[in-house]
């Protein structure tokens, strides 16, 4: 069954013929058959054609029956997120020639792909999607539902949140024993503004990671479960939770989650208005984020509208730091932190009629087009406000109708 192939992959990397392979072995017809499957063959002319060719048949069978336990192993520790053996994996499977015969090459690409966006590696991971979508309709079932889980993550990293859900609810839970996809739906409602959704199925990804005894991926799922609770009747009680999901990232030594963790207690100081906890902890985030990431320029974001409204500090350091993560986002192609950057810049130099027609004609536009509703809500009340004030009586008419609507 492996021979054939193997003797095949060999024989067109070394660019040799069928009947130069076997001259004085066999002819080129008995070879394409054995290529193909198509024949019966003595053990002996394996031998021969194997020398031939510079290999050992039987190790050559054996990496082509390894190929299956690394991929598998390779999906588990991804959904851990244990990078270091992710990468380990990554550099042995680029290595193994035989791969592009395997019967599993489908899964590795898929897999490749859930590796290169955990690396924030968007335009390599679009090349091999749109390579698999050719010919989906040759994946497996659970190949074709990993490609759906792929795609949803792919959204999510490109910020296209309502094609995120529309891709991970169309997952057949039946054939994909990988719930870690309801942690990333979880993730898309949150996204979009739907508290409820975002619980339920960040509550059944905290379910899943339990049963695999993936204690780090629960701290990821009941910090998602902290964040949807809208209540501020008692503070102290969030407070309290996102430390102790402090402490356990402390417990597993996960400084990337605790950067996590801490960013969103920053947020939930934010939208309180209490900002000068919030612009500690968004600082603190910072510190533990490589500074040219995307997330390290969420938490700038953070950081510098809390000082901003704090009154924290003064203008023309508020409007280098706008300007360094403006200048970043650029060199990324990141065009929602393009957006938010410039309107930093616009807002710090009081350039309220240049913010508002940015606002209007620029970031609206991409904000909807993504599904950001927390930035369609905010954007749309400083535009109502602003028509309002300049007594642009049509247009304030008109955003407060859409605000109505919403």
């Amino acid at each position: 069954m492996y021979e054939g192939k193997i003797i095949r992959f060999y024989r067109e990397k070394y660019q040799i013929t069928q009947e130069e392979l076997g001259y004085g072995i066999c002819s080129g017809t008995h070879i394409s058959k054995i290529e193909r499957l198509h024949t019966e063959y003595a053990p002996e002319i394996i031998t021969l054609l194997s020398k031939r060719l510079g290999i050992n048949i039987e190790n050559e069978i054996t990496k082509l029956k390894n190929i299956k336990k690394s991929l598998h192993n390779w999906h588990d520790v991804i959904i851990m997120q244990l990078f270091e053996e992710m990468d380990l994996i990554n550099q042995e499977l680029e290595q193994e020639e035989l791969i592009q015969i395997s019967d599993y090459i489908n899964f590795y690409k898929l897999l490749r792909v859930r590796y290169l966006l955990m690396h924030n590696l968007t335009e390599e991971a679009s090349d091999i999607i749109a390579e698999i979508q050719k010919k989906e309709d040759k994946l497996s079932s659970y190949e074709a539902n990993l490609f759906k889980h792929v795609l949803g993550v792919y959204y999510l990293a490109k910020h296209e949140n309502l094609k995120a859900i529309q891709a991970l609810k169309s997952i057949n839970d039946t054939e994909y024993n990988n719930k870690e996809y309801t942690y990333h739906l979880a993730v898309a409602y949150h996204s979009i503004e739907s508290p409820v959704m975002a619980y339920f199925f960040a509550d059944k990804s905290r379910q899943y990671f339990k049963e695999i005894n993936n204690y780090l991926r629960v701290i990821d799922a009941e910090m998602l479960m902290v964040i949807q609770v809208k209540d501020d009747g008692d503070f102290k009680e969030i407070i309290q939770r996102f430390k102790s999901l402090i402490k356990s990232c402390d417990l597993c030594h996960s400084p990337a989650r605790k950067a996590k963790v801490i960013h969103n207690l920053a947020f939930e100081y934010f939208r309180r208005k209490n900002y000068e906890p919030a612009n500690k902890y968004y600082k603190e985030s910072m510190s533990l984020k490589d500074s040219v990431s995307t997330p390290y320029l969420l938490s700038l974001e953070g950081y510098i509208n809390s000082a901003y409204y704090g009154g924290l500090l003064p203008k023309d350091e508020l409007l280098q730091l706008a300007n360094e993560g403006l200048e970043t986002a650029l060199n990324k192609n990141d065009q929602l932190f393009i957006n938010l950057f410039t309107l930093l810049s616009y807002l710090i130099q009081d350039k309220e009629r240049e913010y508002h027609q940015y606002l209007s004609e620029h970031s609206l536009p991409l904000f909807e087009k993504f599904g950001f509703v927390y930035l369609i809500k905010r954007s749309k009340k400083e535009l109502f406000n602003y028509y309002f004030k300049k007594k642009q009586n049509g247009k304030a008419l008109k955003m407060a109708h859409v605000l109505i609507n919403h």
